[in-house]
């Protein structure tokens, strides 16, 4: 099932970013990111588990601009719609939120074109360039693509 993040899982969420992180699958998040943005995470968890299996965020960058972050799904759990169903709520909650341009950054453009998602340039994001691109150690050589969904 899908449910938004708690604060009890804060550390459970690191860890998984922490394991994709360290397969250079995406950039990791400290303990601080995480509690100051937890409103932004969804976590999937079979009913009567205490396992988190895997998670996604939707964060807002401003007015008209969304962008998903952090999806992940321990390798355990590839393959079974968890994935899908992550993204699928961060994009429901943009849409009723009234946020209709949703991006991400990622190594596997391939699985957010199921969704619609185009890829772009990253310079159509200049909010998220000025925002968290320049903090980043891999700026300004970033090497994840960018996608944009416009609903």
């Amino acid at each position: 099932m899908i449910r938004k993040a708690k604060i009890t899982d804060v550390r459970e969420i690191q860890r998984l970013i922490d394991l994709s992180a360290k397969k250079g699958e995406m950039l990791p998040r400290s303990l601080s990111e995480l509690y100051d943005n937890l409103r932004d995470y969804y976590v999937f968890q079979e009913d009567g588990s205490d396992l988190i299996m895997g998670t996604c965020a939707m964060h807002i960058c401003w007015e008209d601009l969304a962008e998903i972050r952090s999806l992940v799904v321990r390798e355990e759990y590839h393959r079974r719609g968890i994935g899908t169903k992550l993204i699928e709520a961060c994009l429901s909650e943009a849409i009723s939120l009234g946020i209709y341009r949703i991006f991400a950054l990622t190594y596997k453009p391939e699985f957010f074109r199921k969704f619609g998602f185009k890829v772009v340039d990253k310079t159509v994001l200049p909010h998220k360039i000025w925002a968290d691109c320049l903090k980043c150690v891999k700026f300004p050589e970033c090497d994840e693509v960018a996608v944009l969904l416009e609903v």
